[in-house]
């Protein structure tokens, strides 16, 4: 893997690989097993795929390669399975999933007994890995919290006394850069660093996305050889929910200014320009909602943000501590729910196909970042009424 000399994760993923590569080319040997520790999907898969490449014939793929999950299969069953030579395939992957369920309330003590058995005199043709992606490793291990190090210490000292340990650690935003910038280089397409840095930053460094996101930019811009920030901000949805954050904390500011100047960059960075106007206001919609029930809900850090807000209705990571901040800006309900109002009626407007969207939008924005103005309390408005009535 060309991200070997990168951060933790990506050695770490380097390192097995190179292992597996040798072993497949009759230059090594594959220990009996592996524990591939940590969540980020993006490293496991890589994990996955450099085995299946090595030792997993397309054709005998049914007769050598089994997924079982220790929630609804045993270790007993397992270890039954990695003992037994198949007679269809000169090699066993086994990969087993949940592994959570070996650390359980219990001793367990049979289990590991049987495990331990079983790894002193191990099937030399069959490989078991263990995935423990119930250990979240961030890109700086020493930030690791007690819990997910508790659970990590407990791994190393069961099953990585006989396995070896293979840390699928969150990928740092620099290394996540590096990543973007290489791979696009080996197809033949520069990123410029503003656009690898956009892309990385919308997508809160989940590398999964990235690679999805990137494959989208290669064939956007295919024949061209680079990809631009305009590229990423035109192609990458959280790209474009960034630059809304960025409006609506102009908006929420009472920057009048440079919420109009935020405003015409995103409709002139949109392919369908002023005919989005209708998607852009549903996004505004749609945040002060999020906002509304921030400060219904009085929430106070990111933390509480995903309590607070259900699947489905949740924002960016990269966002969350943005539109916490904004939310507490608007001194109560009254504020947001004009704001609702304001964007309603925008959209009631836009529907009516008014000669100029451009202007509908730019108006909205000019409100929505004003001042309200203040209510005059009941007493007043009765007294004007009677004093022009009695003009």
């Amino acid at each position: 893997m060309s991200g070997g000399r990168w951060g933790s994760g990506f050695s770490a993923v380097a390192r097995f690989v190179a292992e597996v590569e040798a072993a497949a080319a009759g230059q090594g040997q594959l220990r009996p097993g592996y524990v591939l520790a940590g969540d980020e999907v993006f490293l496991l898969d890589r994990c996955r795929a450099a085995v299946l490449k090595g030792f997993v014939p397309p054709d005998l793929r049914d007769f050598c390669l089994s997924d079982l999950d220790l929630t609804t299969t045993s270790i007993f069953e397992v270890l039954d399975r990695a003992q037994t030579p198949s007679l269809m395939s000169p090699f066993q992957v086994i990969f087993i999933r949940n592994v959570r369920q070996l650390y359980t309330r219990g001793a367990k003590k049979e289990e590991f007994a049987a495990l331990e058995r079983y790894f002193r005199s191990p099937n030399p043709q069959a490989v078991l890995l263990f995935v423990a992606d119930f250990v979240r490793i961030p890109s700086d291990a020493r930030r690791m919290d007690m819990e997910d190090k508790n659970r990590y210490e407990r791994l190393t000292e069961t099953l990585g006394e006989h396995c070896g340990m293979v840390e699928l650690a969150r990928v740092s935003e620099e290394d996540a850069m590096r990543w973007v910038v290489s791979s696009a280089q080996e197809a033949g397409v520069r990123v410029e660093p503003d656009a690898a840095r956009e892309l990385v930053d919308a997508l809160g460094a989940d590398m999964m996305l990235a690679s999805s996101e990137l494959e989208k930019l290669l064939l956007y811009t295919s024949g061209r050889g680079r990809i631009t920030l305009g590229d990423v901000e035109t192609m990458v949805l959280a790209a474009k929910q960034r630059s809304l954050y960025e409006l609506t904390d102009a908006i929420s500011a009472h920057d009048r200014v440079r919420a109009l100047a935020l405003l015409q960059g995103l409709l002139n960075s949109s392919d369908a320009g002023e005919d989005a106007a209708i998607g852009h206001l549903y996004m505004l919609a749609r945040t002060f909602r999020q906002m509304l029930v921030i400060l219904e809900k009085n929430v106070r850090d990111s933390r509480a943000i995903w309590q607070a807000l259900w699947q489905g209705f949740r924002i960016p990571p990269f966002a969350a501590d943005d539109l916490i901040k904004q939310a507490r800006r608007f001194k109560n309900r009254r504020e947001l729910t004009r704001a609702l109002r304001l964007v309603a009626r925008a959209d009631l407007e836009l529907r009516s196909s008014p000669p100029d969207k451009r202007l509908v939008l730019e108006r909205l924005v000019y409100e929505l970042a004003s001042e309200p103005k203040p209510t005059p309390p009941l007493w007043a408005s009765s007294q004007m009424s009677f004093e022009i009535s009695a003009g």
